[in-house]
């Protein structure tokens, strides 16, 4: 491993190259120093519903004094970017409404491809994609009887069946269906619940089709983001293989996985290609420091005070340290095993030593 990590990040930029790996890599940096730009994620990265995570405002705060530029990227489009903002500020993040980009922003650059200005759009969710259709002089309205011209649905905990049935109607019309996102869970501060892909189930469940999809993982929240931030080296930060993680993948960008939110370690041992991070840290203070290298030793991999090798499908762990240098070299071992194997190799009770 080399001390590259700026040179990766603006070669990933310019070339949008989607790059596997088969271990975490080290900076000899700390992040905040190798990237310009921390795009990070909202909900169980910054805040879980009404409370910052432990950690985050304080580190965000260092960030920001070295000169890493903080834009906040989320796939959540219930809200405009100006109210995330405000909740952001009151959580001791300072933040303008710029800084912030969701995926209705996305999904309304979308729409506004297909439709002539200032055409009528019916929208199943909430002000956020009111909010981001008018930006594109478009217009929303909540009913099949206005004429809309295309349909735009993103989560808004207030939804009912009402809004789920107009929005069945436009889509069985033949009207354009523009998902912000299809995310199956969002986090709360009570624990995990039902996201926008559910609700997206409901409508195609009841007319048979599949809507374009603007969030996260997929390329075009990724264009809004580098579009609005202008961003050169950047880093994204996210606790979602599945959404922040794949999304950078499909970028070609790097990114930081925290676990403060949806991932755990068993799910990242078994990642393939396109869900493995660039670096991993408990939380928002990997950003501030410098990330360990995994190197080859005898056979597996090592990573601090620790080594890792997938035996007869087995993950066996040795060593001790820093338990998330452990975690490392597990996800070495693993992702190397995946690989060759096709099968996941099993690290439960190697995760147990660590704690996990």
């Amino acid at each position: 491993m080399t001390d590259t990590a700026t040179s990766r990040a603006t070669a990933a930029t310019t070339t949008g190259e989607s790059r596997g790996r088969t271990a975490p890599e080290g900076s000899a940096r700390p992040l905040t120093e190798a990237y310009d730009t921390a795009l990070l994620d909202l909900d169980g990265v910054v805040y879980a519903g009404p409370h910052a995570i432990e950690h985050a405002v304080e580190s965000l705060a260092q960030a920001r004094d070295t000169g890493m530029r903080l834009a906040y990227v989320t796939n959540n489009a219930s809200r405009p970017p100006r109210v995330v903002a405000e909740h952001l500020t009151e959580l001791g993040v300072p933040a303008e409404a710029e800084d912030v980009i969701n995926s209705a922003q996305a999904a309304a650059r979308l729409v506004a491809a297909k439709v002539p200005a200032g055409s009528k759009v019916l929208v199943c969710g909430g002000a956020g994609l009111v909010e981001a259709l008018a930006e594109h002089d478009l217009v929303a309205v909540r009913s099949m009887d206005e004429q809309p011209v295309a349909v735009v649905q993103g989560f808004d905990p207030s939804l009912g069946w009402k809004d789920l049935a107009e929005a069945s109607y436009a889509v069985a019309a033949g009207l354009p269906w523009i998902a912000s996102n299809t995310d199956l869970t969002v986090p709360t501060g009570r624990g995990i619940a039902p996201g926008n892909g559910m609700l997206v189930a409901a409508v195609r469940a009841a007319t048979g089709e599949e809507p374009e999809v603007a969030g996260k993982p997929l390329p075009p929240m990724h264009r809004e983001t580098v579009i609005r931030t202008g961003a050169k080296r950047p880093l994204v930060v996210g606790d979602r293989l599945d959404t922040d993680i794949e999304g950078a993948f499909n970028g070609g960008v790097d990114s930081l996985l925290v676990f403060t939110g949806i991932a755990t370690p068993a799910q990242l041992l078994a990642a393939p290609a396109e869900h493995r991070p660039t670096y991993l840290a408990a939380d928002l203070r990997g950003l501030l420091a410098p990330q360990p290298e995994v190197s080859a030793a005898d056979g597996g991999y090592a990573c601090g005070g620790w080594t890792a090798r997938a035996a007869d499908g087995v993950l066996v762990l040795g060593g001790s340290g820093d338990r998330w240098d452990g975690l490392r070299a597990l996800c070495a071992a693993a992702w190397t095993a995946l690989d060759a194997d096709g099968a996941p190799a099993d690290g439960r009770k190697a995760l147990a030593e660590l704690g996990f």
